[in-house]
Protein backbone atom coordinates (compact mmCIF):
# COMPACT_ATOMS: atom_id res chain seq x y z
CA UNK A 1 0.00 0.00 0.00
CA UNK A 2 1.21 3.41 -1.00
CA UNK A 3 2.57 5.26 2.36
CA UNK A 4 0.78 8.48 1.23
CA UNK A 5 -2.21 6.84 1.03
CA UNK A 6 -1.60 4.95 5.03
CA UNK A 7 -0.72 8.85 5.74
CA UNK A 8 -3.86 10.24 4.72
CA UNK A 9 -5.79 7.55 6.21
CA UNK A 10 -3.88 8.41 9.03
CA UNK A 11 -4.29 11.66 9.16
CA UNK A 12 -8.46 11.25 8.43
CA UNK A 13 -8.59 9.41 11.86
CA UNK A 14 -6.82 11.63 13.73
CA UNK A 15 -9.37 14.44 12.63
CA UNK A 16 -11.70 12.00 14.19
CA UNK A 17 -10.11 11.87 17.80
CA UNK A 18 -8.91 15.43 18.05
CA UNK A 19 -13.00 16.35 17.08
CA UNK A 20 -13.75 13.78 19.86
CA UNK A 21 -11.59 15.43 22.56
CA UNK A 22 -13.24 18.95 21.43
CA UNK A 23 -16.68 17.61 22.46
CA UNK A 24 -15.42 16.43 26.14
CA UNK A 25 -15.13 18.79 28.95
CA UNK A 26 -13.47 22.22 28.06
CA UNK A 27 -10.08 22.85 29.22
CA UNK A 28 -7.51 25.26 27.73
CA UNK A 29 -4.68 23.82 28.42
CA UNK A 30 -5.92 20.44 26.59
CA UNK A 31 -6.73 22.20 23.94
CA UNK A 32 -3.98 24.71 22.90
CA UNK A 33 -1.05 23.39 25.56
CA UNK A 34 -1.00 19.94 24.05
CA UNK A 35 -1.48 21.25 20.72
CA UNK A 36 -4.94 19.64 19.69
CA UNK A 37 -6.15 22.58 17.96
CA UNK A 38 -3.45 23.00 16.20
CA UNK A 39 -2.56 19.75 15.07
CA UNK A 40 -6.66 19.32 14.02
CA UNK A 41 -5.85 22.75 11.73
CA UNK A 42 -2.73 20.95 10.69
CA UNK A 43 -4.15 17.80 9.22
CA UNK A 44 -7.63 19.32 7.89
CA UNK A 45 -5.31 21.71 5.73
CA UNK A 46 -3.87 18.37 4.15
CA UNK A 47 -7.25 16.44 3.68
CA UNK A 48 -10.13 18.91 4.09
CA UNK A 49 -9.09 22.16 3.59
CA UNK A 50 -12.71 23.49 3.52
CA UNK A 51 -13.39 22.27 7.39
CA UNK A 52 -9.89 23.70 8.27
CA UNK A 53 -11.36 27.30 8.30
CA UNK A 54 -13.35 26.46 10.77
CA UNK A 55 -10.92 25.19 12.94
CA UNK A 56 -8.99 28.16 12.68
CA UNK A 57 -11.76 29.74 14.07
CA UNK A 58 -11.31 27.72 17.12
CA UNK A 59 -8.07 28.38 17.61
CA UNK A 60 -9.00 32.16 17.62
CA UNK A 61 -11.83 32.20 19.18
CA UNK A 62 -10.80 30.03 22.25
CA UNK A 63 -8.91 32.49 23.27
CA UNK A 64 -11.60 35.14 23.57
CA UNK A 65 -12.95 33.08 27.12
CA UNK A 66 -11.97 31.27 30.22
CA UNK A 67 -12.12 27.38 31.29
CA UNK A 68 -15.48 29.09 33.06
CA UNK A 69 -16.77 30.25 30.56
CA UNK A 70 -16.33 27.54 28.30
CA UNK A 71 -17.53 25.02 30.99
CA UNK A 72 -20.43 27.07 31.26
CA UNK A 73 -21.05 27.01 27.83
CA UNK A 74 -20.84 23.39 27.36
CA UNK A 75 -22.92 22.50 30.58
CA UNK A 76 -25.73 24.82 29.17
CA UNK A 77 -25.32 22.86 25.51
CA UNK A 78 -24.79 19.17 26.57
CA UNK A 79 -24.91 18.46 30.04
CA UNK A 80 -28.37 20.43 32.03
CA UNK A 81 -29.15 20.39 34.55
CA UNK A 82 -32.34 21.95 32.48
CA UNK A 83 -33.00 21.08 29.12
CA UNK A 84 -30.06 20.49 26.69
CA UNK A 85 -29.74 23.33 23.88
CA UNK A 86 -27.30 20.45 21.52
CA UNK A 87 -28.41 17.05 23.41
CA UNK A 88 -24.99 15.12 22.61
CA UNK A 89 -26.85 11.78 22.37
CA UNK A 90 -28.00 10.19 18.97
CA UNK A 91 -30.51 8.32 20.67
CA UNK A 92 -32.55 11.50 21.02
CA UNK A 93 -32.26 12.31 17.05
CA UNK A 94 -32.25 8.44 15.87
CA UNK A 95 -34.89 7.10 18.55
CA UNK A 96 -38.79 8.18 17.73
CA UNK A 97 -39.54 8.06 21.43
CA UNK A 98 -36.55 10.80 21.44
CA UNK A 99 -35.04 9.26 24.89
CA UNK A 100 -31.53 7.91 25.54
CA UNK A 101 -30.43 4.71 25.86
CA UNK A 102 -32.86 3.90 22.90
CA UNK A 103 -32.81 1.09 20.22
CA UNK A 104 -29.98 3.27 18.67
CA UNK A 105 -28.19 3.10 21.40
CA UNK A 106 -28.12 -0.73 21.56
CA UNK A 107 -27.23 -1.00 18.19
CA UNK A 108 -23.94 0.81 18.94
CA UNK A 109 -22.91 -1.15 21.59
CA UNK A 110 -23.44 -4.05 19.79
CA UNK A 111 -20.83 -2.54 17.27
CA UNK A 112 -18.17 -1.90 19.89
CA UNK A 113 -18.97 -5.54 21.35
CA UNK A 114 -17.99 -6.44 17.58
CA UNK A 115 -14.94 -4.63 17.59
CA UNK A 116 -13.95 -6.55 21.29
CA UNK A 117 -14.50 -3.26 23.19
CA UNK A 118 -16.12 -2.72 26.86
CA UNK A 119 -17.21 0.06 29.03
CA UNK A 120 -14.68 1.29 31.15
CA UNK A 121 -16.06 1.41 34.38
CA UNK A 122 -14.85 4.80 35.23
CA UNK A 123 -16.31 6.53 31.97
CA UNK A 124 -19.45 8.27 33.10
CA UNK A 125 -20.96 8.95 29.39
CA UNK A 126 -23.57 7.00 27.47
CA UNK A 127 -22.48 5.18 24.58
CA UNK A 128 -24.12 7.34 22.12
CA UNK A 129 -22.06 10.31 22.89
CA UNK A 130 -21.28 12.32 20.38
CA UNK A 131 -17.64 12.28 21.93
CA UNK A 132 -17.99 8.22 21.93
CA UNK A 133 -18.99 7.70 18.58
CA UNK A 134 -16.24 9.94 16.94
CA UNK A 135 -13.69 8.33 18.89
CA UNK A 136 -14.65 5.03 17.86
CA UNK A 137 -14.49 6.47 13.83
CA UNK A 138 -11.53 7.10 14.62
CA UNK A 139 -10.68 3.43 16.01
CA UNK A 140 -12.12 1.86 13.23
CA UNK A 141 -9.51 3.91 10.62
CA UNK A 142 -6.85 3.33 12.84
CA UNK A 143 -7.61 -0.38 13.13
CA UNK A 144 -7.60 0.15 9.04
CA UNK A 145 -4.37 1.67 8.85
CA UNK A 146 -2.58 -0.86 11.25
CA UNK A 147 -4.15 -3.37 8.62
CA UNK A 148 -2.52 -2.04 5.67
CA UNK A 149 0.48 -1.93 7.50
CA UNK A 150 0.90 -5.36 7.58
CA UNK A 151 -0.62 -5.88 4.12
CA UNK A 152 -3.64 -7.63 5.59
CA UNK A 153 -5.88 -6.75 2.77
CA UNK A 154 -8.46 -8.68 3.83
CA UNK A 155 -8.91 -7.33 7.26
CA UNK A 156 -8.56 -3.28 5.96
CA UNK A 157 -11.03 -4.00 3.55
CA UNK A 158 -13.39 -5.58 6.72
CA UNK A 159 -12.60 -2.37 8.16
CA UNK A 160 -13.08 -0.10 5.59
CA UNK A 161 -17.10 -1.36 4.99
CA UNK A 162 -17.80 -0.86 8.72
CA UNK A 163 -16.61 2.80 8.58
CA UNK A 164 -18.90 3.20 5.69
CA UNK A 165 -21.65 1.59 7.33
CA UNK A 166 -21.39 3.59 10.86
CA UNK A 167 -20.77 7.17 8.75
CA UNK A 168 -23.99 5.92 6.70
CA UNK A 169 -26.40 4.49 9.34
CA UNK A 170 -25.38 6.52 12.67
CA UNK A 171 -23.10 9.30 12.09
CA UNK A 172 -24.69 11.02 9.35
CA UNK A 173 -28.21 10.40 10.81
CA UNK A 174 -28.01 12.67 13.70
CA UNK A 175 -24.48 14.32 14.52
CA UNK A 176 -24.97 17.33 11.67
CA UNK A 177 -28.55 17.73 13.42
CA UNK A 178 -26.70 17.88 16.89
CA UNK A 179 -24.20 20.65 15.19
CA UNK A 180 -27.46 22.77 13.97
CA UNK A 181 -28.60 22.70 17.46
CA UNK A 182 -25.27 24.08 18.55
CA UNK A 183 -25.58 26.66 16.50
CA UNK A 184 -28.60 27.85 17.50
CA UNK A 185 -28.19 27.14 21.17
CA UNK A 186 -24.87 29.31 21.41
CA UNK A 187 -23.40 32.94 20.90
CA UNK A 188 -20.27 31.13 22.13
CA UNK A 189 -17.98 31.65 18.87
CA UNK A 190 -15.75 28.46 19.62
CA UNK A 191 -19.00 26.57 20.13
CA UNK A 192 -20.06 27.71 16.82
CA UNK A 193 -16.75 26.88 15.11
CA UNK A 194 -16.59 23.50 16.34
CA UNK A 195 -20.35 23.11 14.70
CA UNK A 196 -19.28 24.34 11.44
CA UNK A 197 -15.85 21.69 11.51
CA UNK A 198 -17.88 18.74 12.58
CA UNK A 199 -20.11 19.46 10.25
CA UNK A 200 -18.44 19.88 7.28
CA UNK A 201 -15.93 17.39 8.13
CA UNK A 202 -18.22 14.62 8.39
CA UNK A 203 -19.42 15.61 4.73
CA UNK A 204 -16.71 15.81 3.41
CA UNK A 205 -16.31 12.25 4.86
CA UNK A 206 -19.05 10.98 2.92
CA UNK A 207 -17.98 11.86 0.00
CA UNK A 208 -14.69 10.14 -0.20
Amino acid sequence: MNSEVILHKSMTGDCYRFLSACFCMPQKDVFLGESLLSNLTGHLKKICPEASVFSVKMENNILKYSNEDLSVEYAKLFVGPYELKAPPYGSVYLDNAKIVMGDSTMKVIKLYEEEGLRRDSNFRELPDHISVELEFMYFLIYSEVEALKKADITAAKRYTERQGAFMNEILSKWIPLCCEKIKKGTENDFYTALADCTSVYLKNSLKS
